[in-house]
Order: C-alpha cells, then structure tokens, then sequence
C-alpha cells in the first residue's frame, strides 16, 4: 500500500513538472509573440513600431514574472485600475506556477531516483502511454472551438470581469490579440505532448534494466 501510494504521488509530481515546467517555457518564450506582432499586424493595430512593442512587452513580463517588480508601468500602454488588478492576479498565477515547478523538480527527481535503485521505472509506462493522448485531445479543441475554451479559461483561473479589457482604457488588449494566446496554448500542449512522451520512452527503455 506504501508503495502504491509513493507511486501514485510520484507520477502525479512527474505530470506536474511537465505542465508547469511546459508552462514556464511558454509565457517566457518571447520569439512566440515576436512572429505574432508580424503574423497579426500589431505595429498598425496600435500604430506603434515593433521595437516599441516588444519594448512593453518585456516591461510585463518582467512585472508578471519578477517577485521584487510592484508596479506596472509601461510608457506606451496606460492601464486601468481594473486592468492592473488583472495583471496582478495574472502574476500571482506566473508565481504560483514557478512554486509547483520548484516543488516538483526536487519531489521528481527523488520519485526518478527512488524507480531507478529498485528497477521499477516499468510503473511509468501504463500512465504515460494513456497520458499522450490527453495532450492531443486538448489540441483537438483548441484548434476546433478556442473562443469557448478561452473564456472557459478565465471562468476557472479568474472570479471576475477584469480580464475582458476594454481597448480605449486598456489599449494594451490590442497588443494582446486572442491569436496569440491560441498560440500559446498549442504551444504548451505540444511541449506538454513532447515531454510525456519523451518519459514514456524512457521507461520503456530502461523498464527492465
């Protein structure tokens, strides 16, 4: 029963790493939103260059990201009180994310090498063989209805209407196009669908070594 439930616990951390490790690498990966100012024609969205975009937009990640940044203050995006309330709370969720990844490196690391010593890494292919499709399902909706998915999203992480901008308070919103985050989100469950499949085929190959 011991080792059942160290199993169950252990793989559960080893899914936890993927997706928080998955989503950590999305909201940072700035080459992303650096095509999608080209791919949506942002500069003549917002009538601003693409080097003043990108400018303001690394001032919030580095807000989003950063315990020690208190202030939101980009020079060419002014911000609503209800605006800055929601970035705040999308902080918290970039903080909260980087305590499961912390918290999950270490706990996968011991669980990886706790299977390795009593050559039972054979326990992590059942789990992850069924956990590769659960990616591909999700991309499947994303890429057939995102604007449900979107707004499903946000009712989940966000008890409030503070995410639904309005473009002459919150100009920033037309920096931001619905587009960009389909992209993110793909983005993720790809890396999401690489990495399970990546521990998949790595217990199977050391499953009775």
């Amino acid at each position: 029963m011991k080792i059942k439930a160290t199993d169950f616990a252990g793989i559960a951390m080893i899914f936890l790493w993927i997706v928080s490790f998955s989503v950590m690498v999305t909201i940072n990966f700035t080459p992303l939103y650096a095509f999608d100012v080209d791919f949506f024609d942002i500069p003549e969205r917002v009538g601003l260059s693409k080097p003043v975009i990108m400018e303001n937009y690394h001032i919030l990640l580095d807000y989003l990201n950063k315990l020690w940044v208190s202030e939101l203050s980009m020079p060419n995006f002014p911000s609503s009180k209800s605006g800055l309330f929601h970035f705040y709370e999308v902080k918290r969720l970039f903080l909260l994310d980087y305590g499961i990844l912390l918290v999950t490196t270490v706990a996968s690391f011991f669980y990886l090498r706790f299977l390795k010593q009593t050559k039972r890494n054979w326990v992590l292919l059942r789990p992850f063989m069924w956990g590769i499709f659960a990616p591909l399902v999700i991309l499947f909706l994303i890429a057939a209805n995102f604007d449900q998915l979107f707004v499903l999203f946000h009712q989940v992480f966000f008890n409030n209407d503070a995410w639904i901008f309005n473009p002459s308070t919150d100009p920033i919103i037309m920096a931001l196009p619905e587009g960009f985050f389909m992209h993110c989100f793909i983005l993720a469950f790809v890396l999401i669908e690489l990495l399970i499949t990546g521990v998949y085929f790595y217990a199977k190959k050391t499953a009775f070594k």
